[in-house]
């Protein structure tokens, strides 16, 4: 797959992986797509050889900007995507283009989770609940 097209998909599955009332309190978060995490980037998040990241979540939470938040130059937080390992992931699901969206939107919502607030635990804790339709 190439990375325009998969940059397509990120911009298509971004609506369906957002509940509709989060969807507009998404602000100043751009959206970014990589090859894969940046060697400095596996270190900080201690992954160990073998191990790899679908998207990160960089920045200043929805839920810690006070009132004083974007006055002044304030640079966006980011959300990357990184294909590889998505395409990797998608992989184990059929690698078709359905599969490959099923991943992109679930990376989505995992890091814009991250940008309302929510550290790992509850993140994955919610994850599990969506799948299981709780």
């Amino acid at each position: 797959m190439t990375r325009e097209t998969f940059e397509q998909l990120v911009a298509e599955e971004f609506p369906g992986a957002i509940p509709e009332q989060f969807r507009g309190k998404i602000k100043n978060v751009a959206f970014l797509v990589e090859d894969e995490p940046s060697q400095e980037l596996r270190r900080e998040e201690g992954l160990l050889p073998g191990e790899t990241l679908l998207g990160h979540y960089r920045g200043i939470p929805h839920t810690a900007r006070g009132d004083l938040y974007g006055l002044g130059a304030t640079l966006p937080d980011t959300i990357t995507l990184f294909m590889l390992p998505i395409l990797e992931e998608a992989a184990e699901f059929g690698a078709d283009e359905a599969a490959v969206r099923g991943v992109i939107r679930d990376t989505i919502w995992h890091e814009a989770a991250h940008h309302f607030g929510m550290d790992e635990s509850a993140v994955r804790r919610r994850e599990d609940e969506r799948q299981n339709g709780l």
